[in-house]
């Protein structure tokens, strides 16, 4: 997140002149129009915002945002948007990636941007599958999963994105989907957070992994399998059409959670937990929920700021140097040897 001054834009401003190039009916370009839509509202400017990705099908983003982007190496956009911080904390930096490109050769470089903390939106595309080459499968695809590389199935345990982010170190970790109209919302949440803001967006492959979240990601009839987090609000979901309203409770003998029925309205006696952005450990316990007997959950999961990597970095850099002068010529002309002390060469 930066502290910029809003500008006038629009949806259109942000569409690049370059053919959107995915599959018909991909996820994709869902979450492009979502981010579109998303930049105008939060007063970006596209002279001081900058798209980083990896390889992959997500990783073709930067061409279509209407900004400043490098489309990178495979699963280092972490490092390159390190450096562009760096040279510029200025820069509103986003980086895309995917299941494949972030934690597989990627896995690296993004717990690093995470325990780092550096101040960017950090955008994952979940499909659970290896698109652009055809198939394969992927860290986060399930076991089972039949694929070029897996032809009788998958027996890989999948990675969580969402728990690899806040074991990283996280401070912001968030989960929506592609179709969903609460992913502006989300992205909105991950740009005012200062520092790593992860956002896990599940993403339909239509042609590799078609209708593999429909069970709680189709645009409609999957509300009762959705749990929609909200910072101090019950942790409710469901409706009577789904069977009845229901909330996620605590159980405080055995320390886990657990679904429980709503009657008449009243949570509270039916024990249901609110959320706290805060919670460590509770965030811990709810993207490791496992779906079916308990609802995704989604939104954001938390949120704790601390001070950024840059912010540090450059600060201590700042430290150091009050009241020098840099001047290379004196020191190259003191011989053939200098002393490097903890405030810098002595000249």
């Amino acid at each position: 997140m930066n502290d910029m001054s809003p500008i006038q834009t629009t949806l259109k401003d942000w569409e690049s002149d370059q053919e959107v190039r995915w599959c018909p009916g991909c996820g994709d370009y869902a979450i492009l129009k979502a981010v579109q839509r998303t930049l105008p509202e939060i007063g970006a400017d596209p002279a001081n915002t900058v798209f980083v990705s990896g390889i992959g099908c997500s990783s073709r983003f930067p061409y279509y945002v209407e900004s400043y982007g490098f489309h990178t190496i495979h699963g280092r956009a972490p490092a390159f948007a390190t450096g562009i911080k760096l040279a510029n904390p200025e820069l509103d930096v986003w980086l895309v990636t995917g299941d494949g490109d972030g934690l597989s050769i990627g896995g690296n470089h993004t717990m690093h941007i995470l325990r780092r903390n550096l101040n960017c939106q950090i955008l994952l595309f979940n499909n659970e599958i290896y698109g652009l080459t055809k198939g394969q499968y992927s860290p986060t695809s399930r076991l089972g999963t039949p694929s070029p590389s897996s032809p009788v199935g998958s027996v890989d345990r999948p990675a969580q994105p969402a728990a690899l982010a806040l074991g990283a170190g996280a401070r912001f970790v968030a989960r929506g989907f592609d179709v969903s109209k609460e992913l502006s919302g989300v992205l909105k949440a991950a740009h005012a957070h200062k520092g790593a803001a992860f956002v896990e967006i599940f993403q339909n492959c239509i042609v590799y992994n078609k209708d593999r979240f429909e069970d709680f990601a189709a645009p409609k009839g999957a509300e009762g399998s959705q749990l929609w987090l909200k910072n101090g609000e019950p942790m409710l979901f469901g409706s009577e059409k789904s069977g009845g309203v229901k909330g996620i409770a605590l159980n405080i003998d055995h320390l886990h959670l657990e679904v429980v029925d709503v009657v008449d309205g009243d949570w509270q006696a039916a024990g249901v937990i609110v959320h706290d952005v805060t919670n460590r450990a509770i965030a811990h316990m709810l993207v490791e929920m496992p779906f079916g007997p308990f609802p995704m959950a989604l939104g954001v999961l938390y949120d704790d700021p601390r001070p950024t990597f840059e912010d540090e970095l450059l600060g201590q850099d700042r430290q150091v140097n009050a009241g020098k002068s840099a001047d290379l010529g004196k020191l190259l002309a003191k011989g053939q040897t200098w002393t490097v002390t903890e405030g810098g060469p002595e000249l």
